[in-house]
């Protein structure tokens, strides 16, 4: 028989901040790969990648969030260091470095594997998240270390197409079993799986966490891109740069002030961990690759327009967001009326300054992307009832 760990309200650890230091270098290496990019390879290879640091990320930040106080430092700080590896191997990842980004993810995940058993010989069972203990979506990593590119590129999509369906199809009764059919091939006792759950407020605030960081590479983005401009006489710099910011800031307010764990509009209580999870990786993913193109959105002043691949790259990123927004507003109550009006700017102003705004100023195009962006928000503030 199984027991169940209680969780009380925490907040991060020294630990656990020191940890998300490394969040802050893979996010800037990642967004470089959509920066300045016109290959939709690029887009693909990126995404990968993404969710490959994300995955890496994710398995010690449940570590933290279950093991609280009692995590050990030596695997964190060990974890960390094959992160960093990861982040530095993103410049040259069509070339050998893709060897070093795989090894890296490989060890981090055969860490990660290691870390629920304790000094004792017990095992917690992570029944919220099971990708943190089956490692059958490494095996194509491993396998990739023989295989050229572009086929390593597809092998390591099919590993974190396995963690996906595992994360969905394993049960925590399965979870179980196979944990407990692990420890009865071993010599002497055998101790009792612990059953262990995510704290969902303590996990909102890490997932929020990593979510500022990426908000972060935006403002850097941003920042580096004016400082690059050699010319600041001209009106236009200036309102680029605070329509960059104002976007920026509307994003944060939909993901963080008005929602959830990053995901916006969400309610703590309305998703579980195993829909959670998926959804904040896709929310951040698209938000870095957002922060790469705003850079290129300010540095595309001096022509007067924004490049195609960047023009659909915020008004694709700024659609999902959208679209993301209004289902995680349903799920958390807000309702059918409220989705509908978040979610048709959050979709017309994109499609339509994709398809004919190639002649709009830098700063005019990002201004429009902020309504659409922010439509949930005016709607949210119009319904609330005036205090004297």
């Amino acid at each position: 028989m199984t027991t169940i760990e209680k969780s009380e309200e925490r907040h991060a650890s020294w630990l656990e901040l020191f940890f998300d230091l490394v969040a802050v270098a893979g996010v800037a290496q990642l967004a470089h790969l959509v920066h300045g990019s016109t290959s939709w390879g690029d887009v693909g290879l990126y995404v990968v990648c993404f969710l490959a640091f994300w995955t890496a990320w994710m398995c010690f930040t449940v570590y933290g969030n279950v093991a609280k106080g009692a995590a050990r430092t030596m695997p964190v700080l060990l974890a960390m260091a094959g992160l960093a590896f990861m982040a530095a191997s993103v410049e040259g990842i069509h070339g050998e470095h893709a060897k070093v980004f795989a090894i890296a993810y490989i060890a981090v995940r055969a860490l990660a594997d290691r870390v629920w058993e304790s000094r004792r010989g017990g095992v917690r069972v992570i029944v919220d998240w099971p990708v943190a203990q089956l490692g059958f979506g490494v095996v194509p990593w491993v396998v990739s270390l023989w295989v050229d590119s572009p086929w390593r590129y597809g092998l390591w999509a099919l590993g974190l197409a396995l963690d996906l369906v595992i994360t969905f199809a394993v049960s925590g009764d399965r979870l179980v079993a196979n944990i407990t059919a692990k420890l009865a091939h071993r010599d002497g006792p055998r101790p009792r799986p612990t059953l262990a759950r995510l704290d969902t407020v303590h996990f909102g605030e890490r997932l929020g966490l990593f979510t500022i960081i990426v908000l972060g590479e935006g403002v850097l983005n941003v920042t580096d891109a004016m400082a690059a401009t050699p010319e600041w006489n001209h009106s236009s710099v200036f309102l680029t740069v605070i329509a960059a910011l104002a976007l920026l800031a509307t994003l944060w307010g939909t993901s963080l002030n008005q929602g959830f764990g990053g995901i916006p509009y969400l309610a703590a209580d309305a998703l579980g961990p195993r829909l959670l999870l998926p959804l904040h990786c896709l929310v951040a993913g698209l938000l870095a690759a957002f922060a790469g193109a705003l850079g290129d959105a300010v540095e595309s002043v001096s022509e007067g327009h924004l490049e195609t691949s960047t023009r659909w790259l915020l008004c694709g990123s700024i659609a999902a967001f959208a679209i993301i927004g209004s289902l995680a507003g349903l799920a958390a109550g807000r309702g059918a009326r409220w989705a509908v009006v978040t979610a048709i700017p959050g979709l017309v102003i994109p499609l339509a300054l994709g398809l004919a705004g190639q002649t709009l100023a830098p700063a005019v195009f990002l201004w429009l992307l902020v309504v659409a962006a922010g439509a949930g928000l005016l709607r949210r503030r119009s319904a609330e009832p005036a205090t004297a």
